[in-house]
């Protein structure tokens, strides 16, 4: 293949190795992996950290004592980093969705959440997607979009990552945020058929267009991260027109790596980074 695809391996390779965890990571560049995308949320005392989930996830925690969380756990912003770091995230629930989506993931006993500077620093010559993680409808449940974004930049910039990061987010107020006190951050913006239906919530107060790409495209861009499920070949091609470089998620099947590439893919997201690596070869 000649032209190249950005393989970004998604919460680490949660396929593979335990999600959003430096052994994690560091596995999964060892066989190859060049590019992550992860997200962020911040604890009570102001540490960015590695994690998908607003609350503690009982399908991949357990506590100081290795028992499994009895349910959804506190939010990640009430909870100290100190109070974060005494829980294990180093396999799956047995029995739990997660186990039944990925059974070849191989446990890592005591891995913890990590924070976003440990991340960038274990691994200084990877690149890295950023998600900041909000709910606009359960605005309690984190640090503020304002808040998470400008914690965002400060790590970057102390980790001189500025070059080798792409911020991104469904909730628009934080790239928009992010565009305004600092327009050199590479921006992508997250859609997902959920999120342009209540366009209001999510994007920043802005109305849903018919299109998708026109209304990221007016927003600068440069990147457009859609739901690879509802996405068709003409907005790949709408897209480039207007100069989108487009980044779909979360692509597992390799019948679904061969078919987005062949409609023009820039790049993509996968729990199996490996396996669209040896698709692009």
């Amino acid at each position: 293949m000649t032209r190249k695809i950005d393989i970004q391996g998604h919460r680490g390779a949660r396929g593979l190795f335990p999600e959003n965890t430096l052994e994690g990571f560091l596995a999964a560049s060892a066989l190859g992996v060049t590019a992550f995308e992860l997200d962020v949320g911040m604890t009570a005392d102001g540490v960015l950290v590695v994690t998908h989930d607003p609350a503690l996830n009982p399908d991949i925690v357990r506590d100081s004592t290795g028992d499994w969380l009895d349910g959804r756990g506190p939010t990640i912003w009430s909870l100290t980093y100190a109070q974060l770091t005494s829980y294990d995230v180093g396999r799956l629930r047995p029995g739990s969705r997660a186990a039944a989506l990925f059974p070849d993931q191989k446990p890592h006993d005591g891995a913890r959440i990590p924070s976003l500077a440990a991340a960038l620093k274990a691994l200084p010559d990877t690149r890295f997607t950023i998600e900041i993680k909000t709910e606009p409808s359960h605005p309690d449940w984190t640090a503020t979009p304002q808040a998470l974004a400008e914690a965002t930049l400060n790590v970057i910039d102390e980790a001189k990552a500025a070059g080798r990061v792409i911020v991104e987010a469904f909730d628009w107020r934080v790239q928009r945020h992010i565009r305004r006190v600092h327009p050199a951050i590479r921006l992508a913006w997250l859609t997902r058929p959920e999120t342009t239906l209540k366009s209001r919530l999510w994007w920043d107060g802005l109305e849903a267009s018919s299109s998708v790409p026109a209304a990221v495209a007016a927003q600068g861009g440069p990147v457009w991260a859609p739901d690879h499920t509802t996405l068709t070949e003409a907005e790949i091609a709408e897209a480039h027109t207007l100069g989108l470089f487009v980044l779909p998620w979360t692509v597992n099947q390799p019948d679904d790596m061969r078919r987005l590439i062949a409609w023009g893919v820039d790049g993509l997201i996968s729990d199996r980074p490996d396996l669209a690596l040896d698709l692009v070869g």
